[in-house]
This record gives structure tokens, sequence and C-alpha cells, in this order.
């Protein structure tokens, strides 16, 4: 028998199976570009890359329809296309204007429910011999094997959420019992790790308490704390149990919302605006998705810039 050696020393993760999949299509098959991407909404979101020409990144972000992969998924065109431009529908795609593409490949990659998780493709400048058809089994194959390995994966990210948001109560907030500053910050660290791997939606809301100084100079402080409650109560009933809700700030709080699209977050952000005035609780909202260019800080400054914009037209009473 052989000795053991690293090439069969298992995958840690989705992202490293990817990267060792596009290795080996790209070495097997050539083409310039090969891909594992995720749609969202009408995002079409880079998470891995094997370039050799296009100058793609990961990270960057498509418009979905203008893909030939949309169209493959679809089942407008083929998943094996060794010279594009005889086929219709590619030849008349958008991302066909934007880059050279001579020869396509692409496969779906879904969850579990059956739901689509993104592509594994690949394009190349220069149409490619027919022969590269044979090879649409072995590709098939290895996006099958992908979709296990992220299924695995984001249930353990789930499990994951679920038991850093109970270690959380080692970070809370002593009046509200939610998160604190220093709470709030690891699990914005923990969770742009994980919407760099998947390129998961995330969305951040900034909310404050409009008044709460005058309260606690008019009224007393007791009260203001008792309002600072109601609003953490408010906010707690307001979203799911993976996500996540802190007192960030003396009258300011913070949410982050994950796997949510952008109507969702919209959707919320009315519920928490209904929930607070029910409550008799007057605040200022903002709220920002995460851009996979830039990170959840850069969204979370967004949604703070919203917030204030906010405050403002409360002051000025529109």
């Amino acid at each position: 028998m052989h000795p053991l050696t690293n090439d069969l020393i298992p995958f840690n993760d989705f992202e490293a199976a990817t990267r060792e999949v596009l290795s080996y299509l790209h070495k097997r098959l050539g083409f310039s570009l090969w891909m594992m991407t995720r749609t969202e909404g009408q995002d079409w979101i880079v998470l891995q890359a094997e370039d050799n020409g296009y100058k793609v990144e990961e990270g960057m972000v498509f418009q979905w329809a203008d893909s030939f992969c949309s169209k493959m998924v679809e089942g407008l065109g083929p998943r094996v296309a060794p010279c594009s431009d005889e086929i219709p529908v590619y030849l008349n795609a958008p991302i066909g204007q934007q880059v050279p593409i001579g020869a396509y490949i692409g496969v779906p990659v879904n969850r579990s429910d059956g739901s689509l998780f993104g592509t594994l493709c690949a394009i190349d400048p220069e149409p490619q011999n027919v022969a590269i058809i044979s090879e649409q089994p072995t590709i098939e194959l290895l996006a099958r094997l992908l979709e296990t390995v992220l299924e695995y994966d984001l249930r353990d990210a789930e499990q994951q959420r679920l038991l850093e948001r109970y270690r959380e109560e080692a970070r809370t907030d002593s009046l509200t019992g939610l998160l604190n500053r220093r709470g709030w910050d690891q699990c914005i660290e923990q969770e742009e790790a994980r919407a760099k791997r998947f390129g998961n939606p995330v969305c951040i809301f900034m909310i404050d308490i409009d008044g709460l100084k005058k309260i606690n100079d008019s009224e007393g402080h007791s009260n203001g704390d008792e309002l600072i409650q109601k609003t953490a109560n408010s906010l707690r009933d307001s979203v799911r149990e993976v996500d996540l809700v802190a007192r960030i700030g003396g009258d300011e709080f913070g949410i982050l919302v994950v796997e949510t699209e952008a109507l969702g977050c919209e959707a919320l952000h009315h519920k928490i605006a209904k929930k607070l005035s029910k409550q008799g609780i007057s605040a200022s909202i903002g709220r920002a998705m995460r851009m996979p260019n830039q990170g959840i800080e850069a969204a979370a400054e967004e949604a703070d810039n919203a917030m204030y914009q906010d405050k403002k037209r409360h002051r000025q009473g529109t």
C-alpha cells in the first residue's frame, strides 16, 4: 500500500474545496477564467476565481441578468458551448458586449432545498474544440460534490452563529440584556468573515432614541432607563433568532441582519418603526446593505449616516 499523501487530506471548508476544483478544471480544460459565483437578487457575486487574463477579482459584482449563466439556469442555453457565438441567447447577452467570450461552460450550484446558490462557470476569449462537450458530466459531478461541501459548511456556519449568540451573554449590556459595544464589534468581525466566504447578504440598522437626554433631565434617569429598556425589547421582538441586536451607545442601538435581501430589510425597517411607534417611542432609523467589495464596517457607517439624516428630518418636523 502506498503511504497517505497530502492529496488525500480532506478539505477544511467550501472555499478550500472550490479553489482546488477551479485549479483542477483550469489545468484539465484550460479556459482563461473559472469562477464560483453566488446569485443574490440582481447581483452576481464572484466568490472565488481562477483568472488568467480577464482581471476578475474575488468580491466583484456583476448583473445576474447580463450573464450567460442566467440564461443557462433558465434552460435557454447549453451548459457547455465550445463556440458561444453560435448560441443566439449567448451572442445577445450583455456580458458578451463587455468582455470577449468565445467559449463558455456553466453549471448551477444549488442548495439542498433546490434553490439556486450560484454557478460554477468558465469563459475563454477564443472558441474551443467541441471535444470539451464530453467533459460536461465531470464538471457536473464536481459541482454536485461542491454542493455537498457547501451545505455542510452553511449548516456549520448557522450552528456557529447560534453558539456565538449564546456566548454573547458574557458580553451583554446590564441594563437591556443586549450585546454591548465590544460584543457588537466582535460579531461584526465574525460575520464579515462569513460574508466573504459565502457572499451572503448582510444588512445593518442603526437606531437612536429621540430626546433621551431631555427625558433624563426633566423626568429623571429612571424614566430614561425605562425608555431604553422598552426600546431594546421592541427591537429584540422585531428580529429573528439568528439576527443580532446590540446597545452600542447610551441611546444608540445596532441590528445585524443576515441572509436577507434588500426588500426583506426594507420590510423589517417598516416593522421596527411600527413597533416602536406603537410603544410610544420616537427613534431615528438608518439602514444599509453590505456591499461585497466594501464590507460590513462600511455598511455600518452608511447606516449611521442615514440614521442622522432621519434624526435631522425629525427635528425639522418632516
